[in-house]
């Protein structure tokens, strides 16, 4: 169980970076710019949310295996199609999130700091950011919640290779399919507790967030 947890975790580390970045991005533009399409793109990156993971996965084998450059790449079965796979799924999560966050945050904050000569990055780094925080940080907990339990589009582009691409959740499926319980019930439990680590993170935040409330 110690190789496919090292997958895990290395799948995790690279994956975050690409899920707060976009996701966040995204998110700040669904809240803040107003353009054509604002709506179609809001229910796109929804979808990955609702699809059946198979049925992504299956449009992500055709991306990388039918688009000539993306094919020359080799991303399939390989390491980093697991990193795409993780990320996929979590992005929206992080992108709802940073939504919600940055929409609550009073733009006459923003504007104060701007009269007070601070650049746009300054404001969004010092001001924003800060103001959204708890939005955000939820939205990282179950993004990452989500990308380490990533288990049907990795299988579809990634494989269930041991030692390259076997993570804790194709582990299971693997272990599962010998008969051998007590190790997929090992690795359930970490997963388990992952996932209620994250959801005990997003309780935490919200009760700061409601005293935070009742005392202003």
């Amino acid at each position: 169980m110690i190789g496919p947890l090292l997958v895990s975790l290395r799948v995790l580390a690279l994956s975050l970076p690409v899920i707060v970045i976009l996701g966040g991005w995204i998110g700040w533009i669904l809240a803040r710019k107003a353009f054509p399409g604002k709506t179609l793109l809001s229910l796109l990156v929804q979808l990955p949310l609702i699809l059946p993971p198979s049925v992504t996965g299956f449009y992500l084998l055709l991306l990388f295996g039918k688009t000539p450059f993306l094919r020359h790449l080799g991303v399939l079965f390989s390491f980093p199609a697991l990193v795409i796979a993780a990320s996929v799924p979590a992005i929206p999560i992080m992108a709802q999130a940073a939504r919600a966050g940055f929409s609550s945050v009073n733009s006459e904050y923003e504007d104060a700091a701007r009269t007070l000569g601070k650049g746009e990055a300054r404001v969004f780094f010092s001001i924003t950011i800060p103001l959204a925080r708890r939005s955000l940080l939820a939205g990282l907990a179950l993004s990452s919640a989500r990308a380490l339990g990533e288990f049907g589009v990795s299988l579809m582009i990634a494989g269930n290779i041991p030692g390259l691409t076997q993570t804790l959740p194709l582990y299971i499926f693997s272990r599962v399919e010998t008969l051998n319980f007590a190790q997929a019930h090992g690795a359930a439990l970490l997963l388990a507790l992952a996932g209620f680590s994250s959801l005990y993170a997003v309780r935490m935040l919200e009760e700061g967030r409601g005293r935070r409330d009742a005392s202003c």
